[in-house]
């Protein structure tokens, strides 16, 4: 019952009240505790720097996949085939979560000799599915790599790099695993460019790349569109010695190359491919594919 003003309802006394004493000890106790106990650790990632959003805050990893937010910002054909043969490059597809069970002998047969799996996204989430769809491709005959859905806003890249090599996105010198991919699209949680400007971006993928690079011996793979990299980064040609080009665009062809890669390594040219719906080309030979895989 809430205690109103006025005489009728006035509250007792502390003093005359036979629980005030009681009351004050507890009082007394917890404000002594409270210099024993450390303060609770704050929920906003401590390594931020970018925005006050707390790094657990990922209302739907799940339906964040490679190139989930392209068709909400651009436009495609989600129709349109490569125009170049597949005796020129290389077939691969792309899964999260999304796709659970994946049927890796059925695209084998449709010769797809290679596969992304998504490992982890900002630093909390890591999918349940990684290791039974990354070590199934591999199973297959399959080329497998990894790769990280980045949110720039829930923490710095170099946090955000150590989460994802030790969930997933190591590399082994095997012959068999792809360099890790730093994943860079549309804010599935607001905006386009999670609040940042064109150099905290740049700053951010900096750190990012460079933390992998550092972990993992590798320098990764950047996916991205050609769209978001203008809009987000002012078009920076910062990483284009060093990161090599995948390319997202669901068309016929490539198209436009953000500013400084003079060409793209994987293509990413459907979203509703058969069998799965993300579909890839490697930009070479199986040989050359073997070769970005041994580094």
């Amino acid at each position: 019952m809430s205690l109103k003003s006025g005489n009728a309802h006035r509250a007792p006394s502390r003093l005359r009240s036979p629980y005030a004493i009681g009351g004050l000890g507890v009082a007394v106790t917890a404000a002594v505790l409270a210099t024993l106990v450390p303060a609770t650790a704050s929920t906003t990632d401590p390594d931020a720097g970018t925005g006050p959003a707390p790094a657990s805050s990922v209302p739907h990893p799940e339906r964040d996949w490679m190139g989930s937010t392209i068709a909400h910002h651009e436009r495609t054909d989600p129709n349109a085939l490569p125009r170049s043969t597949r005796a020129a490059s290389v077939e691969g597809v792309d899964v999260s979560d999304h796709q659970g069970s994946v049927d890796w002998a059925a695209l084998w047969d449709d010769n797809v000799r290679f596969a992304y799996v998504k490992a982890t996204e900002s630093t909390t989430y890591k999918n349940p599915s990684f290791a039974s769809q990354y070590n199934g491709s591999f199973e297959q005959g399959m080329i497998r790599g990894a790769y990280h859905f980045a949110l720039p806003d829930r923490s710095g890249g170099t946090r955000q790099a150590d989460f994802f090599v030790a969930n997933g996105g190591d590399w082994s010198d095997d012959g068999k695993t792809l360099p890790p991919v730093l994943d860079l699209e549309y804010n599935p949680y607001g905006a386009t460019c999670y609040g940042l400007t064109a150099s905290q971006i740049v700053n951010w993928i900096g750190d990012f790349t460079a933390r992998v690079k550092e972990r993992t011996g590798r320098q990764p793979l950047i996916y991205t569109t050609t769209g978001w990299w203008k809009t987000c980064t002012g078009n920076s040609s910062a990483f284009t010695e060093r990161n090599p080009l995948w390319l997202a665009r669901y068309a016929a062809t490539p198209g436009p190359l953000p500013a400084g890669w003079k060409t793209h390594t994987l293509w990413q040219y459907t979203s509703s491919g058969p069998l799965v719906g993300d579909h890839n080309r490697f930009n070479g030979s199986l040989a050359g594919l073997r070769e970005l895989a041994s580094g």
